[in-house]
């Protein structure tokens, strides 16, 4: 479980470092071009990819790993907001924010054994504990 979670951290990482962060601090054309159709005014791209650089590392390090996908999630958020307000199409670009916050939290709701005690889908009906949860952070939980 640990191990699917880091993958799907990694792809989560990677896709937000390829796809969003470099193009933008990179000062590539394509960056610049995308936000000034979503009606960003021009020069903010470099800004945003910080802020996302900023975000993705937070949410990397274990121990702000929760505090940087909550971040994360907002900024994933004003984005959703941007296409809504452009009138994009539903499902490939004003639920595009959400599949990646569900992925992010996904990932880290599988490595982060807090999260699982926080969060849990289902309790067992013996009652028996989550082999994959350390003692003491069970008994820090109940």
């Amino acid at each position: 479980m640990i191990w699917i979670g880091r993958i799907l951290t990694g792809i989560f990482a990677l896709f937000m470092l390829g796809a969003s962060i470099a193009p933008k601090l990179l000062g590539m054309p394509v960056a610049e071009e995308t936000m000034v159709q979503l009606g960003w005014p021009s020069g903010y791209s470099f800004t945003i990819g910080l802020i996302e650089l900023t975000c993705l590392v937070l949410y990397l390090i274990p121990r702000t790993s929760v505090f940087g996908a909550v971040l994360m999630m907002g900024l994933l958020g004003g984005a959703m907001a941007t296409q809504i307000r452009v009138d994009s199409p539903l499902f490939s670009h004003i639920l595009f924010s959400l599949y990646l916050g569900l992925f992010m939290w996904g990932g880290l709701w599988l490595r982060d054994p807090r999260l699982r005690i926080l969060f849990p889908i289902a309790r067992e009906p013996s009652g028996a504990p989550d082999p994959t949860v350390p003692a003491a952070l069970r008994a820090a939980s109940q």
